[in-house]
């Protein structure tokens, strides 16, 4: 055997163990991962509390695509309350507009992309009744605004999106018990429990604001946010884990048995 043909097949048998490895773990991979991804968010705004910025920053910046960041829809700690609604909401919580009208960080990052929107032409000044607009230049600001000694720092991922990770992460955790004999969840039942929540909730927002205007506008309470993203969360595991373990079991058996037919021991044990 040439000695190219020796460093393939040593390539291959490396390839196949780790692939081995990775079927017989996959789920234990996936629960660390997860819990790092759910941990860090609450990291974030802990280094801001300590003084920390510029590590906080690099982790907000990783979690920005995967999330609007908005600060009227995330989660404050070390602040005045947990969380800060708009008070078109309705909440018995103090709204967002009552403390971003007094904080100079967000001032400044509403006003940066005011003056975006309209040529570099900064606002006169700005005032409680200009946060009431639903504006590019709200949004944008409050995705840009990590929070204040007051108000606490938010964390990197809003309400609704820490509570879909969050039961995934619970819901790995728990299909663990029951791995062998939890079958996915119907199709029509995902879509009815899994789905239906979270998109009556969400749309029935999105759809109060312009360009469609099909209702005077409405936010969604922190309360409702957590509840349909954790039933969302919780129906992707029902639905995808059952899925992985049937994938990576068939992957793991035909790689033992391809082991076994080349004479090569591994050892046999359950997976993780």
């Amino acid at each position: 055997m040439s000695r190219e043909n020796t460093r393939n097949r040593r390539f291959a048998l490396q390839a196949n163990r780790l692939l081995l490895r990775v079927a017989r773990n996959w789920l234990g991979i996936a629960t660390v991962i997860l819990g790092v991804y759910v941990t860090l968010p609450w990291v974030a705004p802990t280094l801001m509390h300590l003084g920390l910025r510029g590590p906080s920053e690099v982790l907000y910046t990783i979690y920005s695509p995967f999330c609007h960041q908005f600060a009227f829809r995330s989660f404050f700690i070390f602040g005045d309350q947990s969380a800060y609604p708009r008070e078109v909401s309705g909440t018995d919580l103090a709204p967002f507009e009552d403390y971003a009208i007094q904080s100079p960080d967000f001032i400044a990052a509403y006003s940066a992309w005011y003056a975006h929107y309209h040529g570099g032409a900064l606002p006169d000044m700005v005032t409680e009744g200009d946060l009431q607009e639903f504006t590019p230049w709200l949004q944008f600001g409050a995705r840009d605004f990590r929070g204040s000694e007051t108000m606490g720092y938010k964390t990197t991922l809003c309400e609704r999106d820490i509570a879909i990770y969050t039961a995934i992460f619970v819901g790995a955790i728990l299909f663990r018990r029951v791995r062998y004999r939890l079958r996915p969840v119907p199709l029509l039942l995902y879509a009815f429990l899994g789905l239906g929540p979270i998109a009556l909730d969400g749309l029935s927002q999105m759809l109060g604001y312009p360009p469609f205007n099909f209702w005077p506008p409405r936010e969604t309470l922190p309360i409702f946010r957590v509840i349909t993203g954790a039933i969302f969360g919780l129906m992707n595991v029902w639905l995808g884990f059952p899925y992985l373990e049937m994938s990576f079991r068939e992957t793991r058996e035909q790689i033992e048995a391809k082991f076994r037919r080349a004479g090569i021991e591994i050892q046999s044990r359950p997976p993780a």
